[in-house]
């Protein structure tokens, strides 16, 4: 008998006990049942696999797909721990499923099946918007806004923002794009830095980003945009109408953003859309840059990607946003709308930053980096001092 048991162990281990291979495979069919119940709506079929956590949070989300992949299974006897990557789709909102990594505790009952115990962000990895509670949806003509500790009427606000922003950026890009806009509203801005996995000291300030990932460890295949409500909350109507418009450019021009594209360029654009008809004058929308020029401190080049980063320097920051702005404005108005766009899109066709903005300058706008960044200083110069 003893030699039997050896011999059977690699197969179904002694005393029924099942082998790690076949035990990944009892807990892949646990998570796949599990799946189909939360596509299903199916909150009893849900608990029979286990802990009934998370299922309330995700009833408002519109989902068109939903599924778990085992990674990696550890455990002896009764108890294991899953490396599990979970995929799930947006009806509606997302081409391609997004990813996260997450792990799971399970146990196994006295009839020998497993049961997930918890379902976990993994180690590194941030959480996901159900994660921090109940998701409130809220559809509007152009996108979906999800939010969780939110009241209805201000998700309502956001929608009623996202259906203006919609055409005012389609209006100025002037190329396809899937005009669909998903936007996260957490409940603080501690949980919209979990979302994106920083510290909330790096979006202190910041009203809201735009995002292809939604944490550590979890990707989106369509851009999200997640609001810092504490900032936010504290624009007057127009600059809320503004950092919407501005964060929808992003996810428009996102498929003509390369790693060619400087940030004077991608967020000065975003800015020249979203104050495009606004009736902003150059020193109302550009104040620290004004003040600066106004004191004799005209900036000698376009900011460089390192001013953009989120310190605490401020008005170092704000005049950076202001100086790719400008430079928008400026080429809106001495070459055209249509050639603001054209040229976008001619240096985000480039996969390497070197000579795509000069390469770009020659072709669409006829001239060099030098003699722009001249023209611009002047145009500050007039303008401004």
């Amino acid at each position: 008998m003893l030699a039997l048991c050896l011999l059977l162990v690699s197969l179904v281990g002694c005393g029924g006990r099942s082998s790690p291979d076949t035990a990944t495979t009892e807990v892949q069919r646990l998570l796949d049942r599990r799946a189909a119940a939360v596509l299903a709506r199916d909150e009893t079929a849900f608990a029979r696999t286990g802990t009934r956590s998370g299922f309330a949070g995700l009833r408002e989300v519109p989902l068109a797909a939903w599924s778990y992949e085992v990674i990696r299974l550890d455990g002896a006897g009764d108890a294991a721990t899953a490396d599990v990557r979970l995929r799930y789709r947006l009806a509606g909102y997302d081409p391609a499923p997004a990813t996260a990594d997450r792990t799971l505790r399970l146990s196994r009952e006295r009839d020998g099946h497993w049961r997930v115990d918890s379902d976990r962000p993994a180690p590194g990895s941030g959480p996901l918007p159900w994660d921090q509670g109940p998701v409130r949806a809220v559809r509007g003509a152009h996108g979906i806004v999800l939010g969780v500790g939110q009241p209805a009427g201000t998700l309502r606000g956001f929608a009623e923002l996202v259906d203006r922003a919609v055409p005012a950026v389609d209006d100025a890009w002037g190329a396809p794009w899937p005009r669909r806009v998903v936007v996260l509203v957490p409940g603080s801005l501690q949980d919209m830095a979990a979302l994106l996995g920083s510290p909330a000291d790096s979006y202190r300030g910041i009203a809201a980003v735009t995002t292809g990932r939604t944490g550590g460890g979890a990707s989106a295949p369509a851009d999200r945009i997640v609001v810092n409500p504490d900032a936010y909350g504290q624009l007057g109507s127009l600059g809320k109408e503004v950092v919407l418009t501005h964060e929808t450019t992003h996810v428009a021009t996102r498929a003509h953003t390369s790693p060619a594209t400087p940030l004077w360029l991608s967020e000065g654009y975003a800015d020249w859309v979203g104050y495009r008809g606004s009736g902003r004058t150059l020193a109302q929308a550009a104040p620290e840059l004004s003040r600066a020029v106004a004191a004799g401190q005209l900036p000698g080049a376009l900011p460089r990607d390192e001013e953009f980063g989120f310190t605490e320097d401020a008005e170092g920051l704000a005049r950076a946003y202001e100086a790719g702005w400008t430079a928008c404005r400026m080429i809106a108005e001495h070459w055209g709308e249509q050639e603001l766009g054209a040229f976008y899109r001619a240096v985000g066709a480039h996969e390497r930053r070197a000579g795509a903005v000069e390469e770009a300058m020659a072709t669409v706008l006829g001239t060099t980096p030098q003699a722009f960044t001249e023209r611009w200083r002047d145009y500050l110069r007039t303008r401004l001092g």
